[in-house]
């Protein structure tokens, strides 16, 4: 048996990257999962080569009709969600001297907005079933600084977490953050920063970045029933940096 048998889950960004990693894991544990990304090419492909417990849904996350659709469309093709993993995120290397409004905005909207908007469309579907597990990908630097607009929404993301947490104790659904460090996904092995990232590893007391799937398998836990009693916390994934 899988430790996701039975289970409904709705991943976006999950066309690559962590998304994906975290679509492979729940799969092979048993969920029936509905991904949601942009890149429709590789939603698809990655839907087609995972089979028949697996949907690709193109989502925009910053619009509330788009999260509309992909719960109705849960709900058609697998039945109510128990299970939502705000994973779609972006980053972006510039200054507050540099950083434009519309840049800035683009930022909190996918990073922040986008949570809001995905935990207020997914409730009601859970309240259906009498459970649910909400995990929102946040990262260290929701709990330390780091580059503007991606910091500034990453703790966003933290206080939504513990605010709605509070608010749906009552109906059997949990709310949790994760707060990965660097992780070794396409934003950072395909970037300009690849240089920058392995010397920087040198100084993370497990001295090197962290895989993918390490992350998915917290990801994993706190959307399983084995972590039942952990609402409104974060997780920390960083290799000991925050430790430091």
């Amino acid at each position: 048996m899988g430790r996701l048998d039975n289970k409904v889950a709705i991943i976006t960004g999950g066309a690559r990257g962590m998304g994906e990693s975290h679509v492979r894991k729940f799969v092979s544990e048993g969920a029936k999962v509905v991904l949601t990304d942009l890149n429709e090419e590789g939603g698809i492909a990655l839907a087609n080569e995972l089979g028949e417990n697996v949907r690709f849904v193109k989502q925009d996350v910053t619009k509330a009709a788009d999260w509309e659709a992909v719960v109705a469309e849960t709900e058609k093709a697998f039945g109510p969600a128990n299970i939502l993993i705000n994973n779609a995120g972006i980053s972006m290397s510039k200054s507050i001297f540099e950083m434009t409004e519309d840049e800035y905005r683009k930022i909190v909207d996918i990073n922040q907005v986008s949570v809001f908007l995905g935990m207020k469309a997914v409730i009601p579907s859970m309240q259906k079933t009498g459970n649910g597990s909400i995990v929102n990908i946040s990262s260290m630097n929701g709990l330390v600084g780091g580059a503007i607009g991606y910091t500034d929404t990453k703790f966003a993301v933290r206080g939504m977490t513990k605010a709605a947490a509070l608010q749906v104790a009552g109906l059997g659904i949990r709310v949790n953050s994760v707060h990965p460090g660097v992780i070794e996904t396409p934003m950072v092995t395909e970037g300009d920063a690849v240089d920058t990232i392995k010397e920087f590893a040198k100084h993370i007391p497990i001295q090197r970045v962290a895989q993918s799937e390490e992350v998915s398998n917290l990801v994993l836990f706190l959307a399983t029933d084995e972590s039942s009693y952990s609402t409104g916390s974060e997780f920390v994934i960083d290799g000991g940096l925050t430790a430091m």
